[in-house]
């Protein structure tokens, strides 16, 4: 037993020394300066923005909906994107421990009974006779390789690497489902207060109806008046079945989200009134965006772990050393299995180095950096998108509030003209024309305020996913 204690301690010794400390083979890593100058601010930018805060997990609170607040952790907890994505992060993480143990001294157990029967002949009789015989054998077999040149740090490395790429890429998912799904709560609202109008102005025309055609029936107006009010409403009319047919569709996709039957009603019993005045938008240096969005935190992750692998590749060229050794017991007899006499050991060194492969290897090695080269090439274009995205962002919150501040104008602008019309029709100055045209230009302003109201508030939801947010450090339990 001293022999095989002598041989895992000359192991443990032989990593103590080549272990995390030893040379590696190929480049460190480090993280790549951008081909463009960065500004000092997005140029897009207002003034009114306030700085990013670091503990955003909630932004969509900010709604103040509760309906809203149970959609997004249902959708947290529930997505089956997301419980993909989970389950990457524990397959990566399953990858690094088991790159890990190639690092350390490997001990094994193996036990076996064996009985051989094997014909002789006796040299004095000349008679074949069949002798069986068994044979009993425990052991204790130990290997390790001295990691010299890193290559197993480095693929160990590489394994680290992808872990955390596979983190980010669960938080890039989480915050692309909580974004939709605040959008599509969004839509639900609006499609919502538009079905609103379109009964109110539904039981306008209705009233209106009622009042030509009593004054028809006075003789006031001309049966003309009477049709066009009824095709007035018959177009009101028709114009909601298509508004609740895409409310129910985004609902359904909503449902699914979450991992639920697709079902459009349940949101729309829990819908709240009104939206609240939302602080000023989150905003950041260019260069936060490296650090803060995961896409690009993934796409450096995997740029760092093709970087450990040219090492690992440039490692697997030189000479591999390792060490093996073994400690047991063999007898022809189970009861004197475990007697001194009967202890086997062993011990040995060996060496590997390739001299021919047709260049295999060196090939494997440019391979490895041809690699690199290429995730070089997708975390500068991740990187520009990520910018794009921010400034395309910050340019439309600019357009949309000037878009809104001009539509509160006419729409204000069209009810005075819808009031003066009503007005001077009940006088007999205009024909009932001038009535439906101004009903239907003041719909139609209502309609689009409140679409660009709502535009407003998905390009805040926009402008939290491309800041990075901050509701994808949500803890899971998975």
């Amino acid at each position: 037993m001293n022999r095989v204690l002598f041989c895992l301690l000359a192991c443990a010794l032989a990593f103590g020394l080549c272990g995390p400390g030893c040379m590696r083979a190929g480049p460190d890593y480090a993280r790549p300066e951008p081909d463009f100058d960065m500004p000092g601010g997005f140029v897009s930018g207002s003034p009114e923005q306030a700085a990013v805060e670091t503990d955003q997990n909630r932004w969509w609170e900010a709604f103040d909906d509760p309906a809203l607040n149970r959609a997004v952790m249902r959708v947290i907890f529930a997505n089956p994107d997301i419980a993909r994505a989970a389950a990457r992060v524990m397959e990566a993480r399953a990858a690094v421990t088991q790159t890990g143990a190639d690092q350390y001294p490997s001990l094994d157990f193996n036990a076996s009974r064996s009985r051989q029967q094997q014909n002789i002949v006796e040299p004095f009789s000349g008679q074949r006779v069949s002798v069986e015989t068994d044979t009993f054998s425990l052991s204790l077999p130990a290997s390790f390789e001295l990691d010299l040149w890193g290559r197993l740090a480095r693929a160990s490395e590489a394994a680290r690497a992808d872990l955390l790429a596979a983190e980010q890429n669960r938080r890039t998912m989480v915050q692309s489902m909580v974004a939709e799904t605040v959008n599509l709560y969004l839509q639900i609202r609006s499609i919502q207060e538009q079905i609103d109008l379109s009964r109110d102005l539904v039981a306008a025309y209705e009233q209106n109806r009622d009042l030509v055609e009593r004054r028809y029936e006075r003789g006031l107006v001309s049966v003309l008046d009477v049709h066009q009010v009824r095709r007035s409403l018959a177009r009101a009319r028709s114009q909601l079945p298509a508004l609740i047919r895409a409310r129910g569709r985004a609902g359904h996709a909503l449902a699914i989200l979450q991992g639920q039957y697709p079902d459009s009603e349940n949101l729309k019993r829990t819908t709240a009134d009104g939206l609240p005045q939302l602080p000023p938008v989150p905003a950041a240096l260019p260069s936060q965006l490296l650090d803060r969005r995961p896409d690009i935190r993934a796409a450096e992750a995997a740029l760092e772990a093709a970087c450990a692998r040219i090492g690992a590749a440039r490692a697997a060229r030189l000479p591999q050393i390792s060490l093996t050794g073994s400690f047991g017991y063999t007898s022809d007899a189970f009861d004197t299995l475990l007697n001194p006499a009967s202890q086997l050991w062993q011990i040995a060194a060996g060496a590997f180095q390739p001299v021919f492969d047709a260049g295999r290897r060196a090939a494997a090695e440019q391979g490895a950096l041809a690699r690199y080269q290429q995730q070089e090439a997708v975390y500068a274009k991740t990187v520009l998108e990520a910018l794009a995205e921010v400034e395309d962002a910050l340019l439309s919150r600019q357009q949309l509030i000037e878009q809104h501040s001009r539509l509160r104008s006419l729409v204000s602008e069209a009810e005075a003209t819808l009031n003066s019309a009503e007005n001077r029709y009940q006088r007999g100055l205009v024909s009932y024309i001038n009535v439906l045209d101004a009903r239907q230009a003041s719909f139609q302003a209502q309609l689009d305020l409140v679409e660009a109201q709502y535009a407003i508030f998905r390009n805040r939801v926009e402008l939290h996913r491309v800041l990075g947010g901050g509701w994808d450090q949500v803890e899971l339990n998975k």
